[in-house]
Parts: C-alpha cells; sequence; structure tokens
C-alpha cells in the first residue's frame, strides 16, 4: 500500500531539485581545471514553482531547463568555473536537501500518527 499526501509530493520533488543542484554543482568543481568549460545551473526557484504548478494539476513536473550561467568571468583558457561561488552553492543545495529531508520525515511521522490514532 502506497500512502501519498500533497505535501510529501511537493516536498519529494523539492529533494529531486536540490539533488540535481548538488551534481551540477560537484560537475562544476571537479571541471574547474577544465579548458573550455562552461559552468552549468538552473533557477531552482523557478523550477520549483513550476512543478508545484504542475502537481496542483495532476501532472508529471517537468525537468529544469539546465543551461550555461552568465555573468562569470571567463580565465584565458576559456573555463569560468569559481570555485567560490560553487562553494556557496554547494552548502546552500545541501541545506536545502537537509531541510526538505526533515520535513519529509515529519510529513511521514504525521501520516504514521494519523494511521495509529486509534490504537492509542
Amino acid at each position: 500500500m502506497e500512502i501519498e499526501t500533497p505535501t510529501a509530493e511537493a516536498l519529494g520533488r523539492y529533494l529531486d531539485l536540490s539533488s540535481l543542484e548538488l551534481k551540477l554543482t560537484a560537475r562544476n568543481m571537479a571541471n574547474v581545471d577544465t579548458p573550455g568549460y562552461r559552468t552549468e545551473g538552473f533557477d531552482f526557484q523557478s523550477a520549483m514553482t513550476q512543478s508545484l504548478d504542475a502537481l496542483s494539476r495532476g501532472d508529471a513536473a517537468a525537468e529544469p531547463e539546465v543551461g550555461p550561467v552568465g555573468g562569470l568571468l571567463e580565465r584565458p583558457d576559456g573555463n569560468n568555473v569559481s570555485i567560490d561561488r560553487e562553494g556557496i552553492r554547494m552548502a546552500e543545495a545541501q541545506l536545502q536537501f537537509r531541510t526538505g529531508a526533515e520535513l519529509l520525515k515529519h510529513e511521514f511521522s504525521r501520516i504514521m500518527d494519523a494511521i495509529h490514532e486509534d490504537q492509542k
């Protein structure tokens, strides 16, 4: 038996997007010395808003549009990865993921409490 709630579905998508942010940031950091590499990312807030809209309509959420990040300084080798920027992004994404996991844990606890309410 599978129990789903709108909150759990939204938090699941939040965790998916946070995980994607972590993966992209790790990829950017891994390519800090790769000539010509361009930093990749996506707009987390916009992707989450679109995902919530899709969930409210009962549609599957589309994957966010990942693309080059503009406005970064390019080195002579064509690489524009800033390890400082990526470190901050990594910390933010880790915090987002931990927060989402904790909220999902509380949602499941709430559901279990409701299921076992008559046993108290």
